[in-house]
């Protein structure tokens, strides 16, 4: 197959990208592809997973535009959230990611078990009296915009605009509606630090504010990012992990079945539904740093690098028959949160909301069952998540 020829943003190519892959994968484990319809923007992208892991981990592979093009681009033609932890490099990552590891230690996230059950039973019992509901909406969505509201300090009754906000950055759209939603957030954003540094709480926002303000270790271009980056990825990811892995559990039966049989098997479902169809679909983005030969092919400076993790965690290289579904598949390498130094932060948060949300969910509708035929589900366009616009269940 002609990567250069290959439409990443139809619906498609998003119903089932995997087949795609499976034809692209042996015989081009690092290809050009058209990353746009419109102009020649070419990319190069990593199919197989050793192709994938050799991106993620070389440093010659960097993330900030700035070193690669510094006559281009400067903070002022940059949004915010590429100033977060996700798109610099050491030394500046290694500052930023410090500044919120403490709000994401395996020990802080477990503390908030407790909640996250809470959280979830609430959005099941919401759900009660409706036959038919679009799972996204009413609890997808709910339970990881809640809890990152309450981790950053943030009032549940504005995670609607979250919603939309975060929508419109990591989806492909028209230029005046992504100003006109970063014009938006970024003005809330002023609003809520300036009241953090009047009146600080117990929350990760306050924190990041206080440190911004005592240590001169973050600029307050900085702590937009980080902020962003947390609002955004949060529940975005999240989202995602649990939508699509009861997708996958609801098309394949006999796996729901072995769930619903033995609730302890939830936490290693979580990894075996974030491997075969995962919510982050590509890396986010990379450039070459200088001019070298990578996987035989010859790299240009300042070439656009990304990863199909989606493709990487099918590569039967690296997992054994990795078509089919088995939620009791040993602990698996997958690269669902990356690899890496930009491994993800929150990466301990996800798989905790994932577990929660699907146990809860199961023990409330045990007989839950797809309301639609699988061809009539729309993916969401984007150039980083796999996440469908809706998902109709039926409960009962």
């Amino acid at each position: 197959m002609d990567t250069k020829s290959l439409d990443l943003f139809s619906q498609e190519f998003h119903q089932n990208p995997y087949d795609y892959y499976n034809k692209i994968r042996p015989h081009q484990p690092f290809a050009k592809v058209k990353m746009f319809n419109e102009g020649h923007h070419y990319s190069w992208m990593a199919f197989t997973y050793e192709a994938a892991v050799a991106v993620l981990k070389d440093p010659r592979f960097i993330k900030d535009m700035r070193t690669v093009f510094p006559d281009e681009v400067t903070d002022e033609n940059l949004p915010p959230i590429t100033q977060s932890m996700l798109f610099v490099d050491p030394p500046d990552h290694r500052r930023l990611r410090s500044l919120v590891q403490s709000g994401f230690t395996p020990k802080r996230i477990e503390m908030l078990r407790g909640r996250i059950e809470d959280i979830a039973r609430e959005q099941a019992w919401l759900m009660r009296n409706k036959e038919t509901v679009d799972f996204i909406e009413e609890y997808a969505f709910p339970i990881p915009i809640r809890v990152i509201c309450e981790l950053l300090g943030i009032p549940s009754e504005d995670r609607l605009d979250f919603q939309r906000w975060s929508n419109v950055i990591v989806e492909i759209s028209d230029s005046p509606r992504y100003d006109e939603a970063m014009v938006e957030f970024m003005a809330y954003l002023e609003k809520m630090i300036e009241k953090k540094r009047e009146s600080p709480k117990e929350d990760l926002l306050s924190d990041l504010v206080q440190a911004e303000e005592g240590g001169d270790r973050l600029t307050v271009s900085e702590l937009y990012g980080v902020v962003m980056l947390l609002i955004v990825a949060g529940h975005e990811t999240t989202v995602n992990l649990i939508a699509n892995g009861l997708l996958a559990l609801l098309t394949h039966q006999d796996q729901l079945a072995l769930l619903k049989e033995d609730h302890s098997l939830v936490a290693q479902a979580i990894e075996e539904l974030l491997r075969f169809n995962g919510p982050v679909e590509f890396s986010t983005d990379r450039w070459a740093k200088e001019s070298f030969t990578f996987m035989g092919q010859q790299v240009e400076k300042g070439d656009h690098v990304i990863v199909s993790l989606a493709s990487a965690d099918h590569d039967p290289a690296a997992f054994s028959d990795p078509s089919t579904l088995d939620i009791t598949r040993e602990k698996s390498p997958h690269l669902a949160f990356g690899k890496g130094i930009h491994y993800c932060l929150g990466a301990p948060l996800a798989r905790l909301e994932g577990e929660i949300a699907l146990r809860v969910l199961l023990e409330e509708y045990p007989n839950l069952s797809l309301a639609a035929e699988l061809n009539e589900l729309e993916w969401r366009q984007s150039l980083v998540i796999r996440g469908l616009k809706q998902l109709p269940i039926k409960l009962f």
